[in-house]
């Protein structure tokens, strides 16, 4: 009468990962599904989803994804072979390499970027050498 079966991976990649203001994670983080961090991260993220980095996040390291919003903080290397979208409450220092950037007003953006249409390219090609 209770037994609930578990839902297959494929019905859980419309769920987002969630990490709250307050909590910080030194280490890395892979996931396959979203992410949004609230919190602190000092490490490098990688995801096949979407990353938001919301208004209170941190980000020290290097992320990997196929989009991202950033509000908060970022310092490193991104890697997003869709769009990287640049709140105007962001600060985003380090480099970055894109397929698309959107940058609103008011954003401290201060970057190295370089955008291509095949990103998606050489980040496979930079993960085989690894």
């Amino acid at each position: 009468m209770f037994d609930k079966k578990k839902k297959p991976y494929t019905d859980l990649l419309g769920k987002t990962n969630r990490i709250v203001e307050g909590t910080k994670i030194k280490g890395d983080i892979i996931s396959k599904a979203d992410f949004r961090l609230d919190g602190e991260l000092i490490g490098n993220f990688e995801t096949s989803g979407k990353l938001v980095i919301g208004p209170a996040g941190i980000v020290t390291g290097d992320i990997i994804c196929n989009n991202v919003d950033i509000e908060g903080k970022f310092s490193g290397i991104v890697q997003v072979t869709e769009l990287l979208n640049v709140k105007a409450t962001a600060s985003v220092k380090g480099e970055v390499k894109v397929g698309k950037l959107s940058v609103e007003p008011g954003a401290d953006f201060s970057a190295i970027c370089v955008m291509s249409t095949t990103e998606k390219q050489t980040i496979a090609v930079d993960e085989q050498k690894q």
